[in-house]
């Protein structure tokens, strides 16, 4: 039977493998084509594979059913289909898991010209519940499906539907094939320093040269790094290709756009989760097609099917949520370098505080790097400053020391900006019964739950969980006995509060800043002045530029320095070099006050010295001597079920049929540090192995020989960021 006859194809769907089928009637595939293929009595979406990369079960000529049809868009292109190869293969995934995220719904596929969109029209009906109340409160300004609405305001599409029948929400027609604006690479051409322009220049030759060229753009905050890289945007588009700029929080993106529109006069596509159906369609057609010229997304953007890649940049580079943590467990960062490089294309890594793995790149001559040792323009780099909290402690019930206090009397008597950063929401992470000791802990995790006062609410924030506060205690019953233990956001907001109180304050935490269009609001009020005192989580650490905030003061520097995890003290340094980085800015000097009970800890030490380089090659060495990540690989595999025995058995029989291969050790099985999570028991094993070992081919074999119980998850998390 010829090759042409029959046709290889993964479907959409992570139980099946791959499936052969005749062509259909009307149309000849080639790899690549996206497909319907008949299963039983379903329709699912596929695409075509070459035949001689995966193993099908055989099936006579005869019993293949055909394909039901093509659809009118470009093939997913070889480059892409070996990304989706390497991603399954590297991250022990189903190859349909990472294929879906190259193809987003099918409506993107059927290339509907408009679609029907739903918008409050600002007329209340006569008939108010308090569910219609709180649909219209949460959907006024946003426009979407039935569905999405309904996500949005947490109620019933039957509310919705209920709503547009009373004329309180209107119909309105989507165009989704408008075409997106061209930057231009010559609109504003920026002034550079010469750093910047030696660094620039062999960006520009590398886009203009072709080819896999890695760069890791290694510039301190503040010294011009996204003025750099976009020099090799701009050549990008000049030769007619596409560039793709990867960002690690969608709040981020804001500050981004502006920039990119002052340089480019027109903002790039977005792609995130904060996206409308419509604009998803929109934008995945503009990215197939050629059209969106310049896109800047989260890491899912990575996997979408750019006609004509010219150039990848992963900004903020060192960023861990660049690592996605369920699903298909990739590494955005990894994964960017791995496609540059099947595309033959250069990849910018920017970030002022590069991770230990990239400067190991860096170092053996795979990646070059660029250096932007100084602050553009006048700007200086902050002085830092330890404050000994056992020295120099803040009052009873306060968590703010005396000299950080009188320093933002200063900043504030200058009419100048002052950061506070503690990376933990809410009001208190733990509340606990002051008479018989009770610690309030989510039912679906082990994880203490946490107090909001702004919404008040007790909240996991792991599941999600949230529940009133109760007045009485549910194991002694003793009325008002509930206090918060240890400082949140809000309640150093409260602190600022009763210490400032004409002070006017921010609190800019995922729980407040949970889409762009709340990251703008908050970038305008600061550069207009409007607030004096920010209070924040990580989210304000990076991407931000505001030249009148001259403080920051780190309320617990010790905070992210216990857990036993291995990049701890690497993460400590780069949040508080990037939150400090947030200081002076401008032309005014800026100060960063860092509270620590342990100021001779290598971390602080280095931070005050300025010294990053010897807290690296300390970091490096010991990384080095316990042959862990660059130098050893790391997997976990996590065993989870509701039923706790199946959890333990299935943990077990992992441990105990581990092979006995050189240079690889097995750690566990133990209960996670999150032993709970979303109703789920789990257990964690770790695999510890030599570089050279090709420790996924280990695992496969290892795990494809057991049976567990159905009810059991057994998830493999190579390269682990998280030892949750």
């Amino acid at each position: 039977m010829g090759a042409m006859s029959r046709v290889r194809v993964i479907v959409l769907n992570s139980a099946l493998g791959p499936l052969d089928y005749r062509p259909p009637k009307d149309a000849a595939v080639a790899p690549g084509s996206i497909v319907v293929a008949p299963l039983g009595p379903r329709q699912l979406v596929g695409v075509v594979w070459e035949a001689e990369r995966l193993p099908a079960e055989e099936v006579e000529a005869k019993r293949l059913r055909p394909l039901l049809h093509a659809y009118d868009v470009p093939p997913i292109a070889a480059p892409l289909r070996r990304l989706v190869e390497w991603t399954a293969d590297y991250y022990l995934a189903p190859l349909a898991s990472v294929l879906r995220m190259t193809l987003p719904s099918s409506s993107a596929l059927d290339g509907a010209r408009t679609v029907i969109e739903y918008r409050a029209t600002g007329e209340v009906p006569g008939r108010m519940t308090p569910q219609r109340e709180q649909a219209l409160e949460r959907i006024a300004g946003r426009q979407g499906l039935v569905r999405e609405l309904a996500l949005a305001a947490d109620v019933s599409d039957g509310v919705i539907r209920g709503l547009v029948k009373a004329g309180a929400i209107a119909a309105v027609e989507v165009s989704v094939e408008d075409p997106f604006p061209v930057p231009d690479p010559a609109y504003a051409p920026p002034d550079l320093s010469e750093a910047q322009d030696t660094a620039a220049t062999e960006l520009r030759a590398a886009v203009a040269d072709g080819g896999f060229a890695p760069f890791l753009l290694d510039g301190v905050t503040g010294s011009g790094k996204t003025e750099v890289y976009f020099e090799a945007v701009a050549e990008a588009l000049r030769q007619g290709r596409q560039c793709l700029v990867l960002l690690p929080e969608i709040a981020l993106t804001e500050p981004f756009l502006k920039r990119f529109s002052a340089r480019f006069g027109t903002e790039p596509v977005a792609w995130h989760s904060g996206l409308r159906q419509s604009q998803r369609r929109r934008a995945w057609r503009a990215i197939a097609s050629g059209d969106a010229r310049v896109v800047v997304g989260a890491r899912s953007s990575l996997f979408l099917p750019y006609r004509d890649l010219g150039l990848i940049v992963v900004d903020e580079a060192h960023e861990t949520s660049f690592k996605q943590e369920d699903g298909v467990q990739y590494h955005a960062r990894d994964v960017a370098v791995m496609r540059a490089k099947l595309e033959a294309i250069p990849v910018i890594l920017a970030s002022a505080t590069p991770a230990i793995e990239s400067r190991q790149m860096a170092e053996a001559g795979v990646y070059r790097e660029l250096k932007l040792p100084a602050r553009y323009g006048c700007a200086t780099l902050p002085d830092i400053a330890a404050v000994d909290l056992i020295a120099d402690p803040p009052p009873r019930g306060r968590w703010l020391a005396p000299s950080l206090v009188a320093a933002i009397d200063e900043t504030l008597e200058r009419d100048e900006q002052a950061l506070l950063f503690l990376n933990r929401r809410g009001y208190a992470p733990l509340t606990l019964c002051r008479a018989c000791g009770h610690r309030f802990q989510c039912p679906n995790c082990t994880a203490w739950m946490v107090e909001h006062r702004l919404t008040a609410r007790l909240a996991c924030h792991h599941c999600g969980h949230v529940m009133p506060p109760p007045r009485a205690c549910p194991e002694c019953n003793e009325e008002n006995s509930l206090v918060p233990c240890g400082p949140g956001v809000e309640r150093i907001a409260d602190e600022v509060a009763a210490l400032f109180p004409d002070a006017r304050t921010a609190i800019v935490t995922s729980d407040t800043i949970w889409s762009p269009a709340k990251a703008a609001e908050f970038v305008g009020r600061m550069e207009a002045g409007d607030i004096d005192i920010v209070i924040g989580t990580q989210l304000v650490t990076k991407g931000y530029h505001f030249p009148n905030l001259t403080l920051v003061g780190v309320v617990d520097a010790d905070l992210g320095l216990s857990g036993g995890d291995l990049r701890a003290a690497e993460r400590s340094f780069q949040q508080i070099s990037q939150v400090s980085g947030r200081a002076g800015r401008g032309e005014k000097l800026g100060r960063v006050f860092v509270q620590t009970h342990e100021p001779k800890a290598p971390v602080i030490a280095a931070l005050v010295s300025g010294d990053a380089e010897g807290f690296y090659a300390a970091e490096t060495e010991a990384r080095r001597d316990a042959a862990m990540p660059p130098f050893g690989r790391l997997a976990g595999i996590i065993v989870s079920s509701e039923d706790l025995n199946a959890a333990t058995e299935t943990a077990r029989l992992i441990g105990r049929t581990a092979p006995s291969v050189d240079q690889m050790a097995v750690f566990g099985p133990a209960p996670a540090p999150l032993a709970m999570l979303r109703g789920r028991h789990r257990q964690r094993l770790l695999v510890h192995a030599a570089r050279s070992l090709d420790v996924q081919d280990v695992i496969r074999d290892w795990l494809g020989k057991l049976d567990w119980p159905r009810t059991v998850r057994v998830a493999v998390d190579v390269d682990p960021y998280s030892f949750l």
